[in-house]
């Protein structure tokens, strides 16, 4: 009868014995070199390039800014697909790039070929930006904020300087974004009928709050052991200062911004809104980098929410809605099972 290869280890027990113990160990020693993540890592690179041309409609944008930056960036190098959004007022074209394509290339081919038509675009439209996020597009963590009192703009305001440094700041945390928040802007809505009647047209009401709101360097005055500082208030910074915005002075009557407009602090603009169990709120997103331990990450932000939710202002509340590591624990907890469960 002809010897198996199993007969090796039934004469030999020590030799499995110590086989066996090999394979145990380097089974511990990989346990540490797992990646713990939902997803393999990947480089998955996104690009966009947003472009505002305030007071367009959206056919004029989509003609003379979409297009043209379309026609130019599809022949850039590394790119999968792209698509495009257009409003009034904004242009959106989002590049998807290939798989695991260098993401500082990606950027540096798309702006070459952004560049090469920025001239070509027309005189009011403002400089295309052009951003990038390499990794998930869907955050580990979504909190959702909700007040009673405070408006959209309000909540905005507080997490962009109370929250998200607290937590973009924290170790793994790659970005901490808000969503669905809204700026603080001043609002001028113009009555074309007075601006007709007094003989005025956009272009000189625009003109007029140039002039009469920049920020200026007024420099400073020295001494002979003293230096001070001048500041000089050249730029209108409430509703009252804007009402009172000298647009022209017609037959020595003086005609102010308050005349034609109505002037109120609002949103940059209300084309979008988040509701969260019925009530309008913001959300922020937490992204974490192509590095980082998702755990790990969770772990950090919880700790730092439970002392964020203790200085919140009344009637203001935060809850998180989402935890993308929640699959990633009941996985391990998975597998804790089955191993025990083997082992037995």
């Amino acid at each position: 009868m002809k010897p198996s290869f199993t007969d090796i280890f039934i004469k030999r027990p020590v030799l499995a014995t110590v086989i066996s113990l090999l394979i145990f160990l380097v089974g511990l020693q990989s346990i540490g070199s797992l990646q713990v993540s939902q997803f393999p890592k990947m480089e998955n690179t996104v690009v966009t390039v947003v472009t505002s041309y305030p007071g367009a409609s959206a056919s004029v944008i989509q003609g003379f800014i979409t297009a043209p930056l379309q026609r130019a960036i599809a022949s850039a190098e590394g790119i999968d697909y792209m698509t495009s959004s257009t409003v009034a007022g904004r242009s959106t074209i989002t590049i998807n790039v290939r798989l695991n394509y260098d993401p500082q290339k990606a950027v540096a081919n798309v702006t070459n070929q952004v560049n090469q038509v920025t001239a070509t675009l027309p005189p009011a439209a403002q400089q295309p930006v052009i951003t990038k996020s390499t990794g998930d597009t869907m955050a580990l963590m979504y909190i959702a904020f909700t007040s009673k009192t405070m408006n959209n703009q309000q909540i905005n305001d507080y997490l962009s300087r109370v929250v998200q440094p607290k937590l973009a700041t924290l170790p793994g945390v790659g970005n901490a974004q808000i969503l669905g928040g809204q700026s603080f802007a001043m609002r001028v809505w113009l009555d074309p009928q007075k601006l007709a009647s007094l003989g005025l047209t956009v272009p000189q009401v625009i003109a007029a709050i140039n002039q009469n709101s920049y920020q200026t360097a007024a420099g400073a005055t020295k001494g002979k052991y003293v230096q001070y500082d001048v500041n000089v208030a050249t730029d209108a910074h409430d509703v009252e200062a804007f009402k009172n915005v000298v647009i022209k002075n017609q037959n020595g009557a003086i005609i102010r911004l308050q005349d034609v407009a109505t002037i109120e602090l609002g949103a940059t603009n209300y084309d979008f809104a988040l509701i969260f169990d019925g009530q309008k709120g913001v959300f922020m997103g937490i992204f974490a980098t192509p590095e980082a331990n998702p755990l790990t990450v969770i772990t950090e932000v919880k700790k730092q929410w439970a002392q964020i939710q203790m200085q919140f202002p009344p009637s203001f509340s935060g809850n998180v809605v989402y935890d993308g590591t929640q699959y990633i624990r009941d996985s391990i907890k998975e597998v804790s099972r089955t191993i025990i469960e083997a082992t037995i």
